[in-house]
């Protein structure tokens, strides 16, 4: 599993697994112990999820040295109030007594105050490293004006049909990792159906996630792709017996239809409702 480093220095597997709208404890559990088994040592998970608890079990009951896990969660906006209790529940959630990153969930009202709670528990140790969610460049430009830490990461929708080639070079020149949410498209683009893509797995024996998965890869990009099913998160972790090729990569490239499927920074009154709910855990 390759490792990349982050601008503190410390270091990131580049494959993990998600565990977004994974609502049912007994599918969560036997997911995130087929992934143990398979070697995932990267999970990503979020307050907002509700799901922070069932992690931690899994984690606890699977007998692994907390040493060999790196775990993110994330601030919600309506916790913006108390980040640093909020941070506190999480890892108490996790049984764990800190996590290796801790992000900013999205931008809403407040976040430049936000991080600068975050700077506190990075710098009393208590959080390895801080990062942020669906940032976008004004709103880092914020964060470097009012804060003192410039974040590790920045995790964004990314998928070949939403590819966000200005802001991800934004990203880049600041030494700040992409990570990329819904890296296959969350099934809901036809990018499955892309010739292009097809064609390659036909080439390389693979699946189009594969295929799509490896470009994120040679891309640089930190993926956490989910799956409740046993075949695909072996699937998902098979990435590393084949390369795609450069030219590929660009063909891949200019697939981009500038397509995303989330709710996106842009929209203020989306931003502001987020304000007003809390994590049920």
């Amino acid at each position: 599993m390759p490792d990349l480093k982050l601008n503190n220095h410390e270091t990131i597997p580049q494959l993990g697994m998600g565990v977004f709208q994974m609502k049912d404890k007994q599918a969560f559990m036997d997911a995130v112990n087929w992934a143990l088994e398979i070697g995932y040592r990267h999970f990503d998970t979020a307050a907002i999820y509700g799901n922070e608890k069932w992690l931690g079990e899994a984690l606890e009951k699977s007998g692994i040295d907390r040493s060999e896990f790196f775990i993110t969660s994330k601030l919600w906006p309506g916790n913006f109030d108390d980040p640093i209790q909020a941070y506190h529940d999480s890892c108490a959630r996790l049984q764990l007594d800190y996590l290796d990153l801790y992000l900013i969930h999205w931008p809403s009202p407040g976040y430049d105050k936000a991080w600068q709670a975050l700077e506190k528990l990075y710098a009393h140790q208590e959080v390895k490293t801080i990062g942020v969610s669906n940032f976008l460049e004004t709103h880092l430009e914020r964060i470097f004006q009012t804060g003192q830490v410039v974040p590790a990461v920045d995790q964004i929708e990314l998928h070949p049909y939403f590819q966000r080639p200005e802001l991800v070079d934004y990203l880049n020149d600041h030494q700040i990792k992409v990570e990329a949410w819904g890296p296959l498209g969350q099934g809901k683009t036809g990018v499955f159906d892309e010739p292009l893509l097809k064609q390659l797995a036909t080439k390389y024996n693979k699946s189009v996630a594969q295929i799509i998965l490896r470009w994120h890869l040679q891309e640089g990009h930190i993926i956490f792709p989910k799956s409740i099913h046993q075949q695909r998160l072996q699937d998902n972790f098979n990435l590393f017996d084949f390369h795609l090729r450069n030219e590929e990569i660009e063909q891949i490239e200019n697939l981009d239809q500038d397509q995303p499927n989330g709710s996106t920074s842009t929209n203020q009154n989306f931003l502001n409702g987020l304000l007003e709910t809390k994590p049920q855990n």
